[in-house]
């Protein structure tokens, strides 16, 4: 009995050390200036957007593709189908902005069983730059969107990267939407990313053309479910490393509903089983649930102050970051972790997911491909 109580102890006092030192990691990246070690000239640089349906914040997000302080870029926008309710938009934005080199296209290329890949190709083929900005249309790009990819291009980097920042939730559960993308995935790919081990996220991907097309081209990022984690891949198979950049940009939330905040997670969860599914086992642990039911058993008095503790260290980091960092959004916090264990046990039952209407499945692996 002592020796198991010693084991829950210890549990306890490694997982806790684990959530302050992921805060920590992730705080200096707001608190210490970084150096301007990547690019230091200003390489021609193709943005390129997918769009797909019409969500509420995308006249701001799309246009701020026109607003950026880069001296010379383009834009181009794909869309899958002419009827896209998209496609209205970005020509109004596009004639509103002459001063941008900036274009639409639309069809659609098979070269995998990725929907976004697929619309993406067309756009890769044609674009100028030789550093391509693959950005979903959801993202709210700042005026010095490029020269922050730029500076995080350091030595040895394939691809520069992103999480998103939830900002702007509307109701409780976009609140609990932010809560998902910041303090808890944000903090913890910053965090890995302070340590050398970067991890693609595919709201934000800045390739160097030569590494993506001497892989293979767009279609090698089909061989998994989401092209993220096929990025990552790609990357360290050449011996280079995946950087993010020093804080994420901002991706506006609005209101959610429970469903659809659970779909997207379970969604985003299948995604990290598929692509690492040694790291994906051990989640269960990375929440307070399993520390917290340890720390009930073997010291109960001390449960209180290890939760203000937990949940303390996490606020601040959101407060420092300028995320959602409310009475609500603490209570999102709440919510999200009880998610967690029945997210992680969801994502066992099956592989694949549907995304707007196409199932998405990994393709099966070419013999000799790693």
């Amino acid at each position: 009995m002592t020796l198991i109580l010693l084991a829950l102890s210890a549990l306890v006092v490694f997982l806790l050390g684990l959530q302050l030192a992921g805060v920590g990691l992730s705080l200096w990246r707001y608190l210490v200036p970084g150096r301007a070690r990547g690019l230091t000239g200003r390489p021609f640089i193709t943005l390129l957007r997918p769009v797909c349906g019409l969500d509420p914040f995308d006249e701001e997000t799309l246009g701020s593709s026109f607003t950026l302080d880069y001296p010379d870029y383009e834009v181009i926008f794909c869309a899958a189908r002419e009827s896209d309710p998209a496609v209205a938009l970005v020509r109004r934005l596009t004639a509103a902005h002459p001063g941008v080199p900036a274009q639409l296209l639309i069809g659609e290329d098979l070269i995998s069983t990725n929907p976004k890949l697929n619309n993406l190709a067309k756009g890769w083929a044609v674009a100028r730059g030789d550093y391509i900005a693959m950005t979903d249309s959801n993202l709210m790009l700042p005026r010095d969107y490029f020269q922050r990819l730029l500076t995080a291009w350091t030595p040895g980097t394939g691809l520069v990267t992103s999480p998103p920042a939830g900002l702007r939730p509307g109701n409780l559960w976009g609140a609990v939407e932010c809560a998902f993308l910041n303090s808890f995935q944000a903090r913890w790919q910053l965090a890995s990313d302070a340590l050398g081990n970067g991890f693609a996220q595919g709201k934000t991907l800045f390739w160097r053309r030569d590494v993506l097309d001497g892989a293979g081209g767009l279609a090698t990022l089909g061989r998994n479910l989401a092209e993220d984690v096929a990025s990552t891949k790609v990357v360290r198979d050449q011996g280079l490393q995946v950087r993010l950049t020093r804080t994420p940009f901002a991706q506006p939330i609005g209101s959610r509903s429970a469903r659809a905040v659970w779909d997207r997670q379970l969604r985003w969860s299948r995604v990290r089983r598929d692509g690492f599914p040694g790291l994906f086992a051990l989640e269960i642990l990375v929440g307070p649930v399993v520390p917290m039911l340890a720390l009930a058993v073997v010291a109960p008095l001390w449960l209180l102050p290890a939760l203000v503790l937990w949940y303390g260290a996490e606020v601040i980091l959101a407060r420092v970051a300028g995320w959602p960092a409310g009475p609500r959004d603490l209570l999102a916090m709440v919510l999200r972790d009880l998610a967690l264990p029945a997210l992680w046990a969801a994502t066992w039952a099956r592989r694949g997911f549907e995304w707007r209407g196409t199932a998405m499945a990994a393709e099966p692996a070419r013999p000799g491909a790693k």
